[in-house]
């Protein structure tokens, strides 16, 4: 659960592939929650101008976070470029060049 302290933010949670891969957002305001289901892919962007602020709660201690980008594109052996570009439906220049941007996993 989160609240907006400061600003805008866009908050977006993309359902699982069973409802289509829908997209579900809306600006969210100061003063006002989201709640993000557990385990789903979302983003929060600031769209406001001035800069944001939220809180936020987690269900645990350390519930961890996953890095997508970072994910498929700086492992550690690589995805080999075949798989991304089959995956991804984008050419191995796309592949390589994302590779280039996530090397070393940092």
């Amino acid at each position: 659960i989160g609240m907006v302290m400061k600003g805008e933010l866009l908050v977006g949670i993309l359902g699982s592939l069973d409802s289509g891969n829908k997209l579900y957002s809306r600006v969210v305001c100061a003063g006002e929650t989201f709640l993000i289901p557990r385990g789903l892919m979302h983003f929060q962007f600031n769209v406001g101008k001035t800069e944001a602020y939220m809180v936020v709660s987690f269900n645990r201690q350390n519930p961890g976070i996953v890095f997508v980008p970072l994910m498929l594109f700086g492992s550690n052996p690589p995805i080999p470029t075949p798989v991304l570009t089959k995956a991804l439906r984008v050419e191995a220049g796309v592949v390589e060049l994302l590779k280039s941007k996530f090397a070393g996993g940092s």
